[in-house]
């Protein structure tokens, strides 16, 4: 199963995250911080990273504790 679906559901979550598709790449841009990051649509590997990285990185929203 492709990633790709996945990652629309984490930045469709999100207000400070634009995810926009063309030529077979899919682009996140994170509005706040980080730099966009790019990746072919069926790449699996990159697109799960790009995933962790808006759940778990430098691009994560501050969690409550």
């Amino acid at each position: 199963m492709k990633q790709l679906g996945n990652l629309a559901v984490v930045c469709a979550q999100r207000r400070d995250v634009v995810m926009t598709t063309q030529d077979g790449k899919v682009f996140v841009l994170p509005r706040v911080a980080g730099s966009p990051m790019i990746a072919l649509w069926d790449d699996d590997e990159a697109v799960s990273h790009i995933i962790h990285e808006l759940n778990f990185g430098a691009c994560a929203m501050e969690r409550s504790a």
